[in-house]
């Protein structure tokens, strides 16, 4: 199976080569410049699913720490509202939600409980919006929408709806760079997370694109 895979920044490109992982495409920060990037890539190169990674920020401590890792079971917008009788979050005329491809998550999740790993690994809902993230009350904000949502990113709802229209199998994996306990907490645990990115938040993504 011939995997994209979709990354916005820089460092999450480079780590990810570290970590192994070939094909990767930067697409820019943001729901534009994923759309852009995972309509040309399925344009262009034709994958048989396409993967989106990179960091996300955690939303409920308690369960999902720095360093650990989200599957996406669903990714949905935060930031999205067309007035009813739409739900919040929903683009008209399209789901509210967009559920992983099911053989992709499925492979995932059965890797992630094939053996242990350097990182904790989660599943659950991904939610994306086109805003950094960095306190608890913008954290309550996303959950007053999205309840249910694991980690909070900018490209993951884009992609997926890019790959709805183009009936591309979609998967997102997230690694945890930060949760939100005080800003300053946040900005130390960021900058500590970076070093080990590669080793240990990418190694479960090397390992599914391998499988594929």
């Amino acid at each position: 199976m011939k995997a994209g895979i979709i990354v916005a920044m820089q460092s999450e490109y480079d780590a990810l080569r570290e970590a192994g992982v070939a094909s990767v495409v930067l697409s820019g920060i943001g729901k534009a410049s994923a759309a852009r990037a995972a309509t040309e890539l399925i344009l262009t190169e034709h994958p048989d699913c396409i993967i989106n990674s990179g960091v996300a920020g955690g939303l409920k401590d308690f369960i999902v720490k720095a360093g650990d890792v989200v599957i996406g079971s669903e990714v949905a917008y935060h930031d999205v509202w067309c007035g009813e009788p739409n739900e919040r979050g929903q683009v008209q005329g399209l789901p509210s939600r967009f559920p992983a491809d099911p053989v992709l998550l499925a492979k995932a999740t059965a890797l992630a409980a094939s053996r242990e790993w350097p990182v904790t690994i989660h599943t659950g809902l991904i939610a994306s919006g086109d805003q950094f993230y960095i306190s608890r009350e913008e954290d309550a904000r996303i959950l007053s929408v999205r309840p249910d949502a694991l980690a909070s990113d900018m490209e993951s709802g884009a992609i997926a709806q890019t790959c709805h229209h183009y009936g591309v199998p979609f998967l997102s994996i997230r690694s945890i760079s930060d949760t939100h306990l005080t800003e300053e907490e946040m900005r130390t645990t960021y900058a500590n997370f970076w070093p080990n990115l590669a080793k240990n938040s990418f190694a479960f993504l090397k390992a599914l694109t391998d499988s594929l």
